[in-house]
């Protein structure tokens, strides 16, 4: 499997140069294998993934996107994603509960020019159920749901004999969450939220957010590979992150913060 971070940061895009080199687009994160892609999440990083598969495959795209949940820095790259404008695209969208009436209300007037039926692949919806795995193409998806307000779903990607994490937007409280512990055991690579310090989190208690230090635990303590530390908040610079990531690495080794461009091979 191919993971690709195309959107790192958590609740809204940010830009300027102490940011650049980790990145200011909201979560997207992409894997392949063998020729197949699933998507997950749909941020701002979701139109730079469009873009470059515009510019190096042309703009038909055959791919599966599912939503960890609707809140707006996780779904706004839909509207902008270049693939989904050709009529030759074929696009599974599938996830979070109301997802369809989310994408389509975001692209009502007055809040948008132009509605979802602007979009001309040939989109379809899929059930995401925890109870039962997704098989798309040599991808097996399971889904667990976790503490963030409104809900959210975590996914667990196998393919190739590897397996891939992703939590974002995931609230442990006081104490690390036993599903996403059995969820993430012996995992490849776990994408993990790290938007706050331990010392920010009482300040954010109940906004649906981990700090960086529970996903190093969780790492640890469900034998996982790597640790991908992402949804950095939108205040955090590029020194801050790195900061972050050195900290995190001395206590998980092959913990990193992930950034965009980011590659991944499994």
């Amino acid at each position: 499997m191919q993971v690709r971070f195309w959107g790192v940061r958590g609740s809204i895009a940010v830009s300027g140069g102490a940011f650049a080199a980790t990145g200011g687009n909201t979560t997207c994160l992409e894997i392949a294998h063998e020729g197949h892609r699933v998507i997950l999440d749909g941020g701002t990083g979701l139109q730079r993934m469009g873009a470059d598969c515009i510019a190096t495959d042309g703009p038909q795209l055959d791919a599966t996107l599912l939503f960890s949940h609707v809140h707006w820095d996780h779904i706004q790259g839909v509207p902008f994603f270049g693939p989904a404008f050709h009529p030759g695209s074929t696009l599974r969208l599938g996830g979070a509960p109301g997802l369809a009436d989310a994408l389509q209300e975001q692209m009502r007037a007055p809040m948008f020019p132009v509605g979802l039926d602007a979009l001309q692949a040939q989109l379809s919806f899929v059930d995401v159920e925890v109870s039962e795995p997704l098989i798309v193409g040599p991808f097996t998806i399971h889904a667990e749901t976790m503490s963030h307000p409104n809900g959210v779903l975590v996914y667990r990607v196998e393919a190739g004999g590897h397996s891939v994490v992703f939590a974002t937007d995931v609230e442990h409280g006081e104490q690390l969450d036993p599903r996403l512990l059995d969820f993430a055991e012996g995992a490849d690579l776990l994408v993990h939220d790290a938007q706050y310090t331990d010392d920010e989190y009482d300040a954010h208690r109940g906004w649906g957010h981990s700090t960086w230090q529970q996903a190093v635990d969780v790492a640890h303590l469900a034998g996982v590979g790597q640790l991908a530390l992402c949804h950095h908040d939108p205040g955090r610079t590029d020194a801050q992150v790195a900061a972050i990531e050195a900290l995190a690495n001395q206590q998980h080794r092959g913990t990193f913060a992930a950034r965009e461009g980011g590659r991944v091979a499994l």
